[in-house]
């Protein structure tokens, strides 16, 4: 099976399986537990969905990265914002969301960035030569 097939087969078997147990959560009562199950389910999707994007050998990091910025504040933001997770009573806790998105994002780009630009990238080119 080739890489794309498998990235989204393995997205949606997230999706459909934390999305069940959100739902049956939610059946029996359990309206906190069985949101923020949903919620993690959308968020795991849109990850393991969007990671294809890096592989789109034409495009810039710049060009993929907006690209992903873009799909997960599509995604991921109304995830967060639907959790539960932040109270939102005011224009502060809505702030305070994407305030985490961003910071989460920025963080877990530069780390990456790091990890797989600087450090395993150079590795790959020298067993390659």
């Amino acid at each position: 099976m080739k890489l794309p097939m498998r990235v989204m087969l393995s997205a949606a078997i997230a999706l459909v399986v934390m999305t069940s147990i959100g739902i049956a959560l939610l059946v029996q009562g359990d309206e906190s537990n069985g949101r923020s199950t949903i919620a993690v389910g959308v968020i795991v999707a849109a990850v393991i969905a969007t990671s294809l994007i890096y592989r789109v050998e034409p495009w810039s990091l710049v060009r993929q990265s907006a690209v992903h910025f873009a799909l997960m504040t599509m995604t991921v933001l109304p995830a967060l914002l639907l959790s539960g997770w932040f109270p939102l009573e005011d224009i502060w806790g809505y702030l305070a969301v994407v305030g985490v998105f961003l910071g989460t994002g920025v963080v877990l780009w530069g780390v990456l960035y790091v990890v797989f630009g600087k450090l395993i990238r150079p590795r790959a080119r020298a067993t390659d030569a």
